[in-house]
């Protein structure tokens, strides 16, 4: 020891040093391997600056996710988009989560960030009271805690995936790092390397697994720093609450057996979680599972029980390649669970007597479960109201994706009032019932009448602010197809309304024009003669003697007070020919009434006359000249109007022509044409034969056309000698006759036979390109309208494009007003209901009058809350903006007070006084609701008319009931019955069917809409 130099102690103390200090630090790294405290410690510390608030108003610090599978499925991808869409529809952010800063950096920094992620979520619809109307949750079949799952599933499962997930040796191991098998992995991955065969089973975890098909691009781990962002993601999870993991690892296990995607399946969709798995795959109920396996005796078990348990590890296994294994049955599946299950009880996981018993059991799969009986769609009408409103608003179009979002939609549906109304129109289907209901009797049904023929729709509104929501809309049509919303019926009178709307605002526009004028600038102003309400309106201003009398309110009602004859004794050109109307009642059509009286009564022809008037008007306006383009046949604008009208009935005509014939090759297209050609006497069949042939194929040979004609002609083919088919074939060549003298020979229209030597040449032209080459046959096929000895003929045709221009003007007017299709039939019988509308477009213009003309945002959807106690939460309110007067307030009040009209001396009398507050004993607690209204009897037919305007046949094809209404000061709706054919013709009832149908919804109508009634669930809080 003397000996020993100290250059050599110091060496020999170094080397002992850097043996303890390398002892230390392998210490210390295997310390930290088996507790993760370092880890711990760091990430709970950072976990508390990880954080979010909700707050009310939007929020300057959020971010969304943008890459895994749950993430879309649950729209925290699109939340960005949904809540931009919903700001530009009247929308505003009521609520938003707010993430702290570190959150942000995180999130930025591509890391998922740490909370408590939902399990289950789904499409939450309520009512107006925050009472459930569809609620969707998926995965449907879920375990509700850790304690609730089968000791026996949890131990299998962590053997096969993550053996020391829940060691409780280490309250702060981190769960989603398990080194051994990481340490497993990187050495496969290497071997791979130099041998690209060799397999490589990953090395994640449970809690990264889920990190992965949750959160990854398409559920995978695509690269190495993908793999290090789910361990990070995973590990900041399970410090997120502090650094004891217990807990959270035993929420790994429940939410992976909840979550595991397992393959999708026909008419199920994409499968998420054990539960839902067992069932879909095996047809296992999971209540019955979870029993079986809980009480299994694992000593003896039962072949149910072990049945049970092989399939739930047949799961566990299959996850790594869910689709190969589930959806085909061709795979190794059961070789494979069984092998595991030898593994299992070789590691005393599960007993041997159990192996035996799951091993004797098989893995057949189940047929496809049948999915649940759906509630009837009659049930459903609100509820398919409010999910169509919310797609279309936030820009998802299908229906499996809305409800599978995390979303809470709070509708203005009014859930005890809709369900109560469904029951009655439901019930009066029921004949006995519809004698309680009084829905029999003179205008109503009779006696022999079938009422469960009878669809019967209602819609109520109340204007709430600047929206008019939907309280009630159903119909008692058990199917997808919502009659209030989706139909185009025809309503009959109550077109009456949109009509005397448009009545009224001609008179305010000529009133702003002309009120400013001076008498004398007034007396000398040349009005055509035609234009009768223009020519009025100028009388009346000329003849006011007081600045009273010149106030718009004054002349609207001095205009209720003009009078219409509603005689039924004239035919009137309007529809491109000659039409004539009818009256409801006799005398009717003996008296001239005034505007007042004939819409309070609902007389036909005093609004057909009414119409005429408007449409004139509008002619004018756009054409001041219109009297000398009819009255003068040189007039220059003649020929542009014919040019217009042979271009447009002549598109027509070739659109129905090439419907006729497309899809057909040469020959089919020939034997059609042939085949239309009339025949009445051997000599006209074979010249019109002949001049058909010989048009559509131009280029023919003799061979081929006598073989044709003797084919066609089957009885004179003996008697067809060479020599007439060769005097015939010369005579009616194609280039004898022009294209109209071939229509004239053939009986069949020129531009038809245009069509088909068209297409015989070029055979895949598109209608576009056949309009296109045929605008010069067009006008060549009307070459006989342009002659001036066609005057009357002219004439006819100028009138109907200018009437079809004025009924384009007044589209665009109704329109304005919540008419909902793009065009009027061009026909003065629109006044009375011949364009058709819907019930809740009627309801609309009833909501613009209520509130004064002021328009207001119609919604069944009051709020919406994305993605709630989550860092994405979104919640946005029903905000728009202030209504936009659409009417001037005078024809408002002047519409609403003959509406009332209506109701207390007209057509709707019988409703009046039926909407009585009542108390829990039926006491009247207050005065009734004010009634208003306008009623409409639809008889939608198929005419054919004769000279004059004489009906030559006329079909039913629709019958409708209809009641438009404004009750109280906020509410407003339809009701309306109809039927179709073949039934329609049978019945004879008119808008009287409506007001009964209507008193009888009268109590459950008034508990809802007045103050003093006593029924809290049939009121909306909201």
């Amino acid at each position: 020891m003397r000996n020993v130099s100290r250059r050599g102690w110091i060496l020999v103390g170094m080397t002992v040093a850097a043996c303890g200090g390398t002892y230390i630090v392998v210490s210390l790294v295997a310390n930290e391997v088996r507790t993760s405290q370092w880890q711990a410690r760091y990430m709970s510390r950072l976990g508390q600056s990880l954080t979010y608030s909700i707050e009310p108003g939007p929020s300057d610090s959020i971010r969304y996710p943008h890459s895994g599978p749950y993430d879309e499925r649950l729209g925290y991808e699109r939340l960005g988009e949904f809540g931009e869409r919903l700001l530009k529809q009247g929308y505003v952010t009521s609520s938003q989560a707010r993430m702290s800063p570190d959150m942000v950096r995180l999130m930025d920094n591509g890391i998922f960030p740490p909370y408590r992620e939902k399990n289950q979520a789904g499409l939450l619809v309520r009512d107006c009271n925050a009472l459930t109307l569809a609620f969707a949750r998926y995965p449907q079949r879920q375990y509700d805690n850790f304690e609730s799952i089968p000791k026996v599933l949890i131990s299998s499962l962590l053997y096969v995936e993550n053996q020391n997930l829940l060691n409780p040796e280490y309250p702060m191991m981190n769960p989603a790092l398990d080194w051994r098998r990481l340490s497993r992995a990187v050495l496969d991955q290497g071997i791979k390397f130099a041998d690209r065969h060799h397999d490589t089973p990953g090395g994640s975890t449970l809690a990264t697994q889920i990190e992965k098909y949750r959160h990854s691009p398409k559920g995978k781990t695509q690269s190495v720093s993908e793999k290090f962002r789910q361990m990070a993601s995973a590990s900041l999870r399970a410090y997120h609450d502090g650094p004891d993991t217990q807990r959270v690892r035993e929420n790994v296990v429940l939410d992976y057996l909840n979550t595991v995607p397992l393959s999708a399946r026909v008419g199920h969709g994409e499968i998420n979680g054990i539960g839902d798995a067992l069932y879909v795959w095996y047809g296992e109920d999971f209540s019955e599972f979870n029993a079986a396996l809980q009480q299994m005796n694992p000593r003896d078990p039962t072949p149910r029980e072990a049945q049970a348990y092989k399939r739930a590890l047949s799961l566990i296994i299959s996850q790594r390649r869910p689709s190969y294994h589930l959806r085909r049955d061709d795979t190794n599946l059961d070789a494979l669970t069984g092998s595991y299950l030898r593994l299992l009880a070789a590691n005393n996981v599960i007993t041997p007597e159990l192996r035996d018993a799951a091993l004797e059991q098989s893995l057949d799969k189940a047929p496809p479960p049948p999915r649940p009986d759906a509630e009837p769609w009659v049930t459903r009408k609100a509820v398919n109201q409010v999910s169509n409103d919310v797609s279309h608003m936030i820009g998802i179009n299908s229906r499996y994706d809305l409800d599978r979002l995390d979303l809470t939609v709070d509708s203005t549906i009014n859930r005890e009032a809709q369900r109560l109304v469904t029951d009655t129109l439901l019930r009066m289907r029921d004949k006995g019932v519809a004698h309680e209901m009084g829905l029999y009797g003179k205008n109503l049904l009779r006696e022999g009448d079938d009422p469960s023929r009878l669809v019967a729709s209602f819609t109520l509104f109340e204007r709430v602010g600047n929206a008019s929501v939907v309280r009630v809309q159903t119909d008692n049509v058990d199917q997808p197809f919502d009659i209030n919303a989706g139909a185009r019926l025809n309503l009959g009178s109550t077109a009456k309304l949109r009509t005397l709307v448009t009545y009224l605002e001609i008179i305010s526009e000529l009133h702003d024009r002309y009120v400013d004028i001076s008498r004398a600038e007034l007396t000398a102003l040349q009005v055509p003669r035609q234009d009768v309400l223009t020519r009025w309106a100028v009388d009346y201003l000329i003849a006011a003697k007081s600045p009273a009398d010149r106030r718009l309110a004054t002349m609207l009602d001095a205009a209720m007070e003009r009078k219409y004859s509603g005689s039924a004794g004239e035919a009137f050109f309007t529809g491109g020919g000659m039409q004539s109307f009818s009256n409801f009642e006799k005398w009717e059509g003996e008296h001239q009434m005034t505007v007042r009286v004939g819409f309070q009564h609902s007389v036909n022809l005093v609004f057909v006359r009414m119409m005429r008037d408007i449409v004139r008007y509008e002619v004018y306006q756009a054409h001041p000249d219109a009297r000398d383009l009819l009255e003068d046949r040189y007039a220059p604008g003649r020929r542009a109007y014919l040019e217009q009208f042979a271009d447009e009935e002549g598109t027509a005509f070739m659109t129905a022509f090439y419907q006729r014939y497309r899809g057909k090759d040469n020959d089919e297209r020939l034997k059609v044409l042939l085949g239309r050609v009339k025949q009445p006497t051997p000599h006209l069949a074979a010249v019109r034969l002949s001049v058909t042939l010989l048009s559509a194929r131009p280029n023919t040979d003799f061979e081929t056309y006598a073989r044709t004609l003797r084919q066609w002609m089957p009885k004179q083919k003996e008697t067809l000698s060479d020599e007439d088919l060769q005097a015939l074939y010369v005579k009616y060549g194609h280039d004898k006759f022009n294209l109209n003298d071939r229509g004239y020979l053939s009986r069949i229209h020129p531009l038809e036979l245009w069509m088909v030597e068209y297409l015989g040449t070029h055979p895949d032209a598109t209608l576009k390109e056949i309009l296109k080459a045929s605008a010069p046959d067009r006008q060549t096929v009307y070459a006989w309208l342009f002659k001036t000895r066609s005057k009357l003929g002219q004439d006819g045709r100028i009138r109907t494009l200018l009437e079809r221009e004025a009924f384009g003007k007044i589209a665009t007017r109704w329109q304005r007003l919540g008419y909902p299709f793009d065009s009027l039939t061009p026909s003065y019988g629109t006044a009375i209901g011949a364009s058709g509308d819907r019930p809740a477009a009627l309801a609309e213009l009833a909501g613009i009058i209520l509130a004064n003309g002021v328009d207001a945002q119609p919604s069944a959807v009051r709020a919406l809350a994305f993605a709630s106690d989550t860092p994405y939460a979104s919640a946005y309110r029903l905000q728009p903006a202030p209504g936009k007067p659409l009417i001037v307030p005078e024809i408002a009040m002047l519409v609403r007070r003959s509406m009332l009209d209506v109701v207390q001396n007209g057509t709707a009398k019988s409703i009046s006084g039926a909407f009585v507050p009542l108390n829990r004993k039926g006491q009247a607690v207050g005065a009734p609701l004010i009634i208003a209204g306008k009623t409409g009897t639809g008889d939608q037919r198929f005419q054919t008319y004769g000279p004059g305007g004489r009906v030559i046949s006329s079909r039913s094809v629709s019958r409708s009931a209809t009641f438009v209404f404004l009750l109280g000061d906020r509410y407003f709706g339809t009701v309306t019955i109809h039927v179709r054919e073949p039934y329609a013709a049978r019945y004879s009832f008119t808008s009287a069917l409506s007001l009964r149908v209507l008193r009888s919804l009268a109590p459950q109508i008034t508990a809802m809409v007045a103050p003093g009634s006593d029924a809290t669930l049939l009121r909306c809080e909201n």
